[in-house]
């Protein structure tokens, strides 16, 4: 009796080890969607038990390494960080908020990948990384070419093995302000999934269906409990018109996405499910509004999280 009794409680210990297990952790070193040039979307990502992140954006990143040492989550300074820790860039779309401390940090960076998808790259190389607006420290573009970064081009719907780290990565086109458009990154290490959306409009603001395509992906890595997180946009508050949106979502129309999601996923799968909130545009009492309105309105009952700089997630 007293042999069955222990081996029940050690199937119980296991079980909930197993249950709380986390697959990745994420520091996040910007947050938000325009105006405080130290607070811009960027969030190292990387398995749990490993330091060989990539960063989901760059408009934020020395600042916020520094934050995120003084934070106790991370180690050494901030140039050691930025070189040794930072294996690579996924940069969603080409707007200054989502890549400027990418570009201000390149002089002290180490040699790396940005990976993106071709359009995004292209505008990189013409606008950004050229010897009339910055030195070119890429491998394409402008004479000379300096080499530090190299571009790696993304396939939609094809999976990309991360440099210098155990996780690989899907891209998929999203529509910012069509026909301008972002990108969703799919992370994936092991049989764990992470899936990162930059700047994006519902399908039906947008004409467009590349959400609906992108659910249509996901939803099978969400009923089979492989898709750990969500990280998505949400700029303005419901009283933002949409045509005054830009390529943006708002609570309603982030509930409108994910109930597309639900019906192809079922609703259940999205109970409790962390969804991540990026992207608010700071600006009067903007934030509190969007923060008042999802939580009033979560027919889902999905588990919302709004990060904070230099404020470790897992998942």
């Amino acid at each position: 009796m007293k042999h069955v009794f222990v081996t029940l409680i050690a199937c119980i210990l296991f079980c909930n080890l197993s249950f709380t297990q986390t697959s990745f952790k994420v520091i996040p070193l910007g947050v938000k969607g325009g105006i405080d040039e130290s607070n811009l979307s960027a969030y190292m990502i990387a398995p749990q038990g490993s330091d060989a992140f990539v960063c989901l954006d760059a408009g934020t990143l020395h600042h916020g390494i520094e934050k995120a040492i003084q934070a106790k989550l991370l180690t050494g300074n901030a140039t050691d960080v930025l070189k040794k820790y930072i294996k690579g860039y996924l940069i969603s779309h080409a707007h200054l908020d989502h890549l400027a401390g990418m570009v201000i940090n390149s002089p002290d960076d180490s040699t790396k990948a940005i990976y993106g998808l071709d359009y995004c790259l292209g505008i990189l190389k013409d606008k950004y990384f050229t010897w009339k607006s910055w030195a070119n420290f890429a491998n394409e573009g402008d004479k000379p070419a300096l080499g530090k970064y190299h571009y790696t081009t993304l396939t939609p719907g094809t999976e990309t093995p991360l440099e210098n780290t155990t996780m690989q990565v899907t891209a998929f086109p999203l529509s910012h302000s069509n026909p301008y458009e972002s990108t969703a990154f799919l992370v994936r290490h092991n049989e764990a999934y992470v899936l990162y959306l930059g700047d994006t409009g519902a399908d039906s603001v947008e004409r467009s269906d590349k959400m609906y395509q992108l659910w249509q992906q996901v939803a099978p890595l969400l009923k089979a409990k492989k898709l750990k997180a969500l990280f998505i946009e949400v700029s303005f508050p419901n009283e933002q018109a949409d045509k005054q949106l830009f390529g943006h979502l708002t609570p309603h129309w982030l509930m409108s996405e994910l109930q597309a999601l639900a019906s192809l996923a079922g609703t259940e799968t999205l109970n409790n499910f962390p969804v991540v909130i990026t992207h608010i545009k700071p600006g009067g009492n903007r934030e509190q509004m969007i923060h008042t309105q999802l939580k009033a309105y979560n027919p889902l009952h999905i588990k919302m999280i709004f990060p904070e700089q230099a404020k470790l997630l897992t998942f």
